[in-house]
């Protein structure tokens, strides 16, 4: 079990760790995956600018699935990581329980770290979309991924982020810095919570357990909780896993073979160049993904499975708007289960799972992961959630 792709200097209380992910000139970045598997990057993550400049110390590159878009990091080319039960779990969440870092810095893909964290029993933070800067991180699927917060308490979560919220000119979906510093203004508490019900219908009994004692502190607290029809939600995952996959398939095409990343030995000509390359590094999941995307950016697809992804993505995001006009939040699960041993985890179990995830990842709207279950909150609403959160993690 690796948890360190790399590790630097001692730790100590202001040690934070980043995922291998992020981009750093001082350390190689891998991004989980043999056609990266030593590369060094030309220059630091935005991110790392803004931890340094606020006294935080860099403690090494953390494990993470192939292009961090698996369950939990078992696609990864340096191997998967189980805990002491013998259940699949995530460096990233080893890590970030240990005494050694006070956070680690994630990027958030296709919804693993906060798999991780609701598994695990860390507290995850995935702020709104554009509110961190992107810039230095591994591009995968650029309109839903976000760069969040993992630690061991809210209050960390809350701490770190509000060191890397703000606006970057070299990030083309950056939001003002107006807008950024909502995330770290004080807000109304949560009073009213809807849960998406058949959500929690969808997962085991020990999770439904789970969002029933987050329900119950919640009403001790004096916060309402009612039960909502959440059909339309359910179409996030499909429209997720169609936009993920296309954009994924046209970020991965640099990687030929050629100009950086792995090269076969096994060629005579340029074609067997760039497919012995591609088939050599890349494993069954990501290969899989790139194959689906190629299909849904086809000519006869783009409008039939593209573009009415795109339009679903609109009707999902409205239809949030007409949510959080009633409700403060919204709580359901992060996963299906609590535990996964790893011969139980298919090449499209991750599919399947982002029911759970999607929601959050296709809207752009912040998520806080504790007590093993998502809390999430319209836009800049950070604070809300972290403060919730506070009561049950």
């Amino acid at each position: 079990m690796k948890l360190y792709i790399t590790e630097q200097g001692a730790a100590s209380a202001n040690t934070v760790a980043l995922d291998d992910m992020i981009l750093t000139k001082n350390a190689p970045t891998s991004a989980g995956s043999k056609m990266l598997d030593g590369y060094q990057g030309l220059f630091d993550a935005d991110i790392i600018g803004r931890l340094e400049a606020a006294g935080y110390t860099i403690g090494g590159k953390v494990n993470v699935g192939e292009f961090s878009i698996d369950l939990l990091g078992e696609t990864s080319y340096y191997g998967a990581c189980t805990n002491d039960q013998g259940n699949l779990t995530a460096a990233v969440a080893e890590v970030a329980k240990s005494d050694g870092v006070k956070a680690v810095i994630s990027l958030d893909v296709n919804g693993m770290p906060r798999r991780a964290a609701a598994m695990a029993g860390t507290v995850f933070v995935k702020p709104t979309y554009g509110t961190v800067s992107r810039y230095g991180t591994i591009p995968v699927a650029c309109s839903g991924e976000t760069v969040g917060v993992m630690a061991k308490s809210t209050a960390d979560c809350r701490q770190v982020l509000g060191h890397l919220v703000g606006h970057d000119d070299k990030d083309g979906t950056s939001l003002s810095d107006a807008e950024c510093a909502q995330v770290k203004t004080a807000a109304a508490p949560i009073r009213k919570v809807a849960v998406l019900q058949s959500m929690v219908d969808a997962a085991d009994d020990a999770t439904k357990q789970r969002i029933n004692s987050v329900c119950d502190t919640l009403k001790a607290k004096g916060v309402e909780i009612t039960a909502v029809d959440d059909a339309i939600y359910k179409a996030a995952s499909p429209a997720w896993n169609a936009l993920m996959c296309a954009e994924l398939c046209n970020n991965v095409s640099r990687y030929d073979g050629i100009k950086f990343g792995y090269r076969t030995p096994n060629y005579t000509n340029i074609d067997e160049l760039y497919v012995n390359s591609r088939t050599e590094a890349f494993g069954l999941l990501l290969k899989t993904a790139i194959l689906y995307g190629s299909d849904v950016l086809s000519t006869e697809n783009y409008m039939r499975v593209y573009d009415k992804a795109l339009r679903i993505r609109r009707v999902i995001c409205d239809a949030f708007a007409a949510l959080f006009a009633q409700y403060d939040a919204v709580l359901l699960p992060a996963c299906s289960k609590t535990a996964y041993k790893s011969d139980a985890v298919g090449t499209y179990t991750v599919m399947d799972e982002a029911l759970f995830t999607a929601p959050a990842s296709i809207s752009g709207l912040p998520v806080v992961v504790a007590g093993g279950v998502q809390l999430m909150g319209k836009a800049f609403s950070e604070d809300s959630l972290l403060t919730a959160a506070a009561m049950y993690e």
